[in-house]
This record gives C-alpha cells, sequence and structure tokens, in this order.
C-alpha cells in the first residue's frame, strides 16, 4: 500500500475539533481498548482478501481510491457523526454539501438549479427519472442498449414504461433508432449517457438536445462516470467534446464523485436545472424541521438519513483539488486519458495482430476494451478468460466483459447497428492518474499473460 499520511494529518485536525467542544463537561467512555483493538487486527487480515485497487497495477473495474484529504475529512467528520437530512442532525456539514454541490453544477455551467449529494448514483437516477416521471406521468423513459442497466430497474420501480434504444457500432446510442422511438409519441425522457460502462462510450449529447427541439421531451444526462470529462474538453475527440459542451442545456444530471470525484463510496449527487422541481418533494415532517429556518436537505431529497461525512470529504478535496479547467484535478484526468490512448494505441499497432479494438473510434474517455483474435468468438472468449486470469496471477487485474460482435469488424469497417452475437472481452479502466507513468509495467505483465496463454 502506498505510505499512510492521514494518520498524521488527523492528529492535530482532531485536536483543534476537540477544542471547540472543550467547554463541555467530560464524560468517561466505558469502551473496551483492548477489545476493540483484537477486533481490528481481525478486520485487518479480512480485508486482505482483497484485490489491490489501491494500486496502479489493478486497472480493472470502476476502482479509484480516495484522495487522502477525502479519507481524513471523513475521518475527522466521524468524531461528530453528522447527519444532513435536518440542520439539527448536521449543520456544518450541511453548509458544507451545498457548497460543494454547488461546485460542481458551476462545473457544468449552472448557477441556478437545485441539487444534493445522494448515497449512490442509483438513488440519483432515481431521483432524477422520479421528477421526470412527475413531469410526464405515464410517459416512456428511453435510454440507450448500453446505458447502465439500473434505468431499467428504476422505471420498472417507479412504474413508468422504459424502452431501450439501439446503440451503434461505438457504443453510442444510435440517433436513427432513438428517433424512430420518438416518432411514437409517448417518450417523456431520454437518457443520455456520458461515459457508459462497459466502454466509457459518450452519446451524442448535442444532437439529442437537436431532436428536443423537434419531438419536445425531457433530457436527463447520466454522467454517473464520466461527468467530470467536462473539465478537459482539450483531451477529447470532437464528438465528445461537443456532447460535454452542450451539458449545461440538459433538464438533470448525474455524477459519482466516488468515481472520478476521489471521494468514498458512498457519494452520488443529482442536479436539476429547474429549482422548481423541489415542489415535487414538499413534505411535512412533525418533528424534523423546526431548528433551523434555513433550508434542510432533507426537503430536497427522497433519502432520509445521509452521511454529512460525505459532504465533508467531498468539501474539503475541492477545496484542495477545485473543479476548474487547467486545475491539478483537471490534469490528473487527463492523465488517465492518456494512459487509455496509450494502451489502445499498443493494442492496435501489436505487430502479431493478437488483438482487436472496436473498429469505430478510438477511446472516448479513459476505458479500454479489445477483443482477442481467434477463428470464432467461443474461442475469443476462452482465450480473454485465460489471459484475465494468467494475469491476476502475477498481480495485473484487468476486467471481462461481453460486447457485440459486430463492433470487431475484420475489415476495419463496422456496419449496421451493433447486434447479433455477443463475445467476451477484456477491458481496462485507467482512471488513477498513476496508471499513465506505470502503462510499460502493466504492458509488459499482459505481453507476458498473452504468451503463456497464447503462445507464438
Amino acid at each position: 500500500m502506498p505510505q499512510d499520511f492521514v494518520p498524521g494529518l488527523l492528529s492535530r485536525a482532531t485536536e483543534i475539533l476537540e477544542a471547540q467542544f472543550g467547554s463541555l463537561p467530560p464524560f468517561q467512555s466505558d469502551q473496551d481498548a483492548a477489545a476493540i483493538a483484537q477486533v481490528l487486527e481481525g478486520v485487518a487480515r479480512r480485508l486482505g482478501d482483497n484485490y489491490p485497487y489501491f494500486h496502479p497495477l489493478y486497472a480493472g473495474q470502476m476502482l479509484k481510491p480516495p484522495h487522502p484529504v477525502a479519507r481524513a475529512a471523513y475521518a475527522l467528520a466521524m468524531n461528530i457523526n453528522p447527519n444532513n437530512h435536518a440542520r439539527d442532525g448536521g449543520r456544518a456539514s450541511s453548509e458544507m454539501e451545498i457548497e460543494a454541490v454547488r461546485q460542481i453544477a458551476a462545473m457544468f455551467g449552472w448557477d441556478e438549479f437545485l441539487g444534493h449529494l445522494t448515497s449512490s448514483g442509483t438513488l440519483a437516477n432515481l431521483e432524477a427519472l422520479w421528477v421526470a416521471g412527475q413531469l410526464a406521468p405515464g410517459k416512456r423513459i428511453v435510454a440507450s442498449e448500453q446505458a447502465h442497466y439500473t434505468h431499467r430497474r428504476i422505471s420498472a420501480v417507479l412504474k413508468l414504461e422504459f424502452g431501450e434504444v439501439a446503440a451503434d457500432n461505438a457504443g453510442r446510442m444510435s440517433l436513427d433508432a432513438l428517433e424512430a422511438e420518438l416518432a411514437r409519441g409517448d417518450v417523456g425522457t431520454v437518457v443520455a449517457t456520458l461515459g457508459t460502462t462497459a466502454a466509457g462510450a459518450v452519446d451524442a449529447l448535442d444532437q439529442i438536445l437537436a431532436l428536443r427541439e423537434r419531438y419536445g421531451f425531457r433530457v436527463h444526462v447520466d454522467g454517473a462516470y464520466g461527468g467530470y470529462f467536462r473539465l478537459i474538453p482539450e483531451a477529447l475527440d470532437e464528438p465528445a467534446r461537443r456532447a460535454y459542451a452542450a451539458i449545461e442545456q440538459a433538464d438533470s444530471i448525474v455524477i459519482d464523485p466516488h468515481k472520478h470525484g476521489l471521494q468514498p463510496y458512498g457519494c452520488g449527487c443529482v442536479l436539476f436545472r429547474d429549482p422548481a422541481v423541489g415542489r415535487f418533494y414538499k413534505h411535512d415532517s412533525p418533528y424534523t424541521y423546526f431548528t433551523s429556518s434555513q433550508l434542510h436537505l432533507g426537503e430536497i431529497s427522497l433519502e432520509c438519513s445521509r452521511a454529512g461525512a460525505s459532504a465533508v470529504a467531498l468539501w474539503a478535496t475541492q477545496q484542495l483539488l477545485p473543479l476548474a479547467p487547467g486545475g491539478a484535478f483537471a490534469r490528473d484526468l487527463a492523465r488517465s486519458r492518456a494512459a487509455a490512448l496509450e494502451l489502445n494505441r499498443r493494442l492496435r499497432t501489436d505487430p502479431r495482430e493478437r488483438f482487436q479494438a472496436p473498429a469505430v473510434g478510438v477511446p472516448e474517455l479513459d476505458i479500454v476494451v479489445w477483443k482477442l483474435a481467434a477463428e470464432t468468438p467461443e474461442q475469443a472468449s476462452r482465450l480473454a478468460h485465460q489471459i484475465f486470469v494468467t494475469c491476476a496471477t502475477n498481480d495485473l487485474h484487468l476486467a471481462l466483459v461481453q460486447l457485440p460482435q459486430s463492433w470487431f469488424a475484420l475489415d476495419g469497417r463496422a456496419t449496421g447497428l451493433a447486434g447479433g452475437g455477443m463475445v467476451t472481452c477484456l477491458r481496462s479502466v485507467l482512471m488513477k492518474p498513476e496508471h499513465e507513468a506505470w502503462l510499460d509495467r502493466i504492458w509488459e505483465r499482459f505481453a507476458a499473460a498473452c504468451e503463456a496463454v497464447m503462445g507464438e
């Protein structure tokens, strides 16, 4: 593990926090320190049964270690354990949440909005689609077949009909297929994904918004994974750059600070462009909202109790690393993007042609997917599994993903919509900035695994 200086950082901050409550009479806790130490030793041993998510050689799923300042601020807040539902449960942390969310909204170009943190991206998307259903009752929700599966499940929970729109061979929502759905006249909301889970594809938000002018529907942006890439337009290819430039025209946005935002789980965020949607949250609580005339976050959230420590950690991180183009946070994001482009280049230029990257385009964000060259999809899938396992034995951790075969046209051209059979592919999420410096070592271990499995 990297050198852990969080305990040292916490010591002085904890003294300052305790001094602010120094006027209270002391009391003794009857906790058994020796018993706690014994339990914690057992916890540490159990936690060793994990992949090394914190290390650059973990390049598999969407797992990014929290920043040390986020860890320290979260731990400091746990001395209070605030609840960001009502002000009397989290006075300071409620203010910190409001400030931190305002900074996220400003990143998307919004200064008037309604928004708050949630315990996950799933809850954030649920709130966005719940509001969408209130505004267009009985109308359908549609999203790309490459959108996160949570949208279908959320729609079912909300008893809203859901429609799946075909994706093209770059993993983006097909605009022709979307327009065919819109022509039916019953679509209330279109979910545009900026950073699909499988491949990091970016739906053409600018063109979806143009269709909104003709058909009239609500646009919800699921930027749970890719939202922060708004900060580095110069590092993106033109289609993705246009999509991110248009994001401020969306009706609602979801982003997950516990992904690229360097936060502990769980920390999601939902934003609405029209603050008036707060009317849908209005409710009475006979015992909660009487300690302050200021807004209680529980008044604009479907969740009740929420960890105020999440808001404290996010606020602290954004104080250290402001969400500004050209800043340190943005530069680290660009390093992840550069690592993905370099891995993609090496795969495409392999002299033995052992790998097939998607025929259309390069990675749009920092996720790379590739297929193993083989005579049949079944053989390619078996090779992917074998290389995945062999890499792991050498401490390199990748991921597996099933993708349409049509994404990997042998002649370099992709035709038609993604469909037909699926093939198991390898996938790497290069979301740590350290991945750029570690790419030679990642490639060395990957190449050794391929040699062991595929031979000459």
